[in-house]
């Protein structure tokens, strides 16, 4: 049963802020707005979540009238039957949110063991990831890019424009690990190589400051395949956040381009770092199970002889790993938001 108290503190104050936007009071009106579109999904869950409790009240008590009973007896065990359902949706929409599941996300790749066949598993991977996201109907733009000698990835750096992006995408970091036949090995051997995957909510100047102080800006020659532009300008641009360390390089063309992505890489790395440090803090006594961040925890198998995925999170198996492979990654991710929604359930005592 939901605490009727929390829900009536819910309620109070959606009803608050209604009338505070109604009242024209312009008095932090953007944060009041916000707040009013992030709470009016929960005050309508919550709503309609009483009006059904009062709807059963109701029938129940029209049992004991002898003129209604016959009423009742049809309509209770209708409106019983749909409590369960509704107070699972209440409890969902009663979660803490997380500030960033709203917004954009950068995703990095790397190759990690493996070599050459390591880089050409991760340009599968992005080409995995972009043909999700166009099935979303997603932007995907790549913003840094490497390829390797065989045309597989070094490193790259795209930016996901949607809705929700972030919520969707982020349990998708750690280490990705693929077991096959490369295409360099002559023996038909299955070998193990692994890519790092990180997903980083896009940071924008009011999510986290950084003073000027604390960066180093450096150009340098871009490299490139030839041309008679290529190492001919100092366009290509190198931040480093000094407190951290934390180096971005961006080599396209333009110099003044150059510095947004730096700039805008740079901005997520260190908000994602905050939100990691927050999360620390909060599970110091414990270490979820998803969504942890680790970057170097191995996440996911990608068995290519067995045609198989399995996500060592969850225990879970999938047999179509062609299709997983061509961007059908929604059963995993709905499986994935759904244990982390139970956790969180559990950590709420709801």
């Amino acid at each position: 049963m939901v605490p009727l108290d929390r829900l009536q503190q819910i309620t109070e104050r959606f009803e608050y802020l209604e009338a505070r936007l109604a009242s024209g009071d312009t008095e932090d009106f953007a944060g009041i707005s916000r707040e009013y579109a992030e709470l009016k999904p929960v005050a309508d869950e919550v709503a309609a979540y009483v009006q059904l409790l009062a709807d059963v009240d109701e029938a129940r008590a029209m049992m004991d009238d002898p003129e209604l009973r016959e009423l009742a007896v049809d309509e209770l065990p209708v409106l019983e039957a749909r409590l369960p359902e509704a107070e699972a949706s209440i409890k969902l929409a009663l979660l803490p949110r997380d500030a960033a599941d709203a917004k954009p996300a950068m995703l990095e790749i790397r190759p990690g063991t493996g070599g050459d066949e390591a880089a050409l598993f991760a340009g599968d991977l992005l080409n995995m990831y972009r043909r999700y996201a166009e099935g979303r109907g997603w932007g995907f733009d790549l913003i840094e890019y490497q390829e390797s000698e065989l045309g597989g990835v070094k490193s790259v750096t795209a930016h996901i424009k949607g809705q929700n992006v972030f919520a969707r995408m982020k349990f998708e970091s750690g280490v990705h690990r693929v077991q096959r036949v490369p295409v360099t090995e002559s023996g038909g051997r299955v070998h193990t190589s692994a890519a790092t995957v990180a997903v980083l909510p896009e940071a924008e100047e009011v999510d986290i400051d950084i003073p000027a102080s604390d960066l180093r800006l450096d150009t340098m020659r871009a490299s490139g395949a030839g041309g008679q532009h290529v190492n001919t300008t100092d366009s290509a641009v190198r931040i480093t956040h000094i407190p951290t360390g934390i180096i971005v390089v961006s080599a396209e063309k333009s110099q003044h381009r150059n510095r947004e992505i730096a700039m805008q890489v740079m901005r997520a790395r260190l908000y994602d770092l905050e939100r990691q440090k927050l999360d620390d803090e909060r599970s110091a006594d414990r270490k979820s199970q998803i969504g942890s961040g680790d970057r170097s925890e191995r996440i996911r198998t990608y068995n290519f002889p067995q045609g198989r995925m399995s996500d060592h999170r969850i225990n879970l198996t999938l047999y179509k790993l062609d299709q997983v492979m061509q961007g059908d990654l929604d059963e995993i991710i709905d499986a994935l938001t759904a244990d982390a929604q139970a956790q969180l359930l559990a950590e709420q005592g709801l």
